[in-house]
């Protein structure tokens, strides 16, 4: 996309976004909303949203099996819960997780395009792009260049984006747009809606890797701008809230978010994902009544 591109699709938008204002908004929906949500039914909806994560220097083809393995065993051990939407690894692994995989509808997502710091020659990002996917990878994660959009070079973040987007061939992509290290909410605004033109299929909130992970003001503006482009273009853009999601209670808060924002059409597990796994033990602890380590 070029300069002018991109700047005649920032105009479509509202862009004079005020942090106090945003952060009174969400609070005002979440006291009307949050606890209306916090029961069984949404927890379970929210089990089948989770997409597990294991990014560890320690992992190995060995435990990366294993750790697969046990969305096979939950599938098996808790038929009437749902199984978790996606597995996310690092690229290397997606061959071990594709063979041990046996759940059917799982996803098998890589983080991508040098993550956690996208700071990688753009051939460098696309090959690893393109063995993830040839691997098997049917999601790929990748990270925002950072630097070039708070340097103000948007033209060079949606030319990494698109590069990217066209290595994933048939697989889903969703753009991580590190928010904590964004200015505000004009700026997560601004990053949303450059991701989604220049090929984004979800919007991702973090890596987890930084001090500031997810928010519910950064996960509101972003859906905020998800509903605008679909209002603009008919394009139906994911949402996922990663990092910092520690609680239930959390998650009910990004759930709230999107339903209150977004509205029906995007409470299924293909348009909301959450980035967690200590999320699952949580979750399901409450599901069944008792303290329950699975995972």
């Amino acid at each position: 996309m070029e300069n002018n591109k991109i700047n005649e699709a920032l105009e479509k938008y509202n862009l004079e976004l005020n942090d106090a204002a945003v952060a009174a908004e969400v609070k005002a929906l979440l006291d009307a909303h949050l606890e209306e949500n916090m029961t069984p039914e949404v927890k379970k909806f929210l089990m089948g949203s989770i997409e597990l994560t294991t990014l560890k220097n320690t992992d190995s083809d060995r435990s990366v099996m294993e750790f697969t393995d046990k969305v096979n065993q939950f599938d098996e051990a808790y038929p009437d819960l749902p199984h978790v939407a996606t597995i996310c690894v690092y690229p290397c692994f997606a061959e071990a997780v594709k063979e041990a995989l046996r759940v059917e509808g799982v996803e098998i997502a890589c983080v991508s395009g040098s993550f956690p710091s996208s700071q990688a020659r753009i051939e460098v990002k696309v090959a690893e792009t393109s063995l993830a996917v040839a691997d098997g990878a049917t999601e790929i994660d990748i990270v925002m260049p950072v630097g070039k959009f708070l340097d103000g070079d948007f033209e060079g973040v949606a030319e990494d984006i698109s590069e990217q987007k066209a290595a994933c061939g048939d697989a889903a992509m969703k753009v991580i747009l590190e928010t904590g290290c964004l200015n505000g909410a004009k700026d997560i605004k601004i990053a949303s809606i450059i991701s989604m033109y220049a090929g984004a299929d979800y919007i991702k909130t973090s890596t987890g890797k930084e001090a500031v992970s997810a928010t519910p003001e950064a996960a509101y503006v972003m859906c905020q701008a998800i509903k605008e482009y679909y209002e603009q273009t008919g394009i139906q853009i994911g949402f996922k809230p990663a990092g910092g999601i520690n609680t239930v209670r959390d998650a009910v808060t990004y759930y709230t978010i999107v339903k209150e924002v977004l509205g029906e059409q995007w409470l299924t597990n293909k348009w909301l994902r959450l980035g967690t796994s200590r999320l699952a033990n949580l979750l399901l602890s409450e599901l069944v009544g008792e303290e329950t380590k699975f995972f």
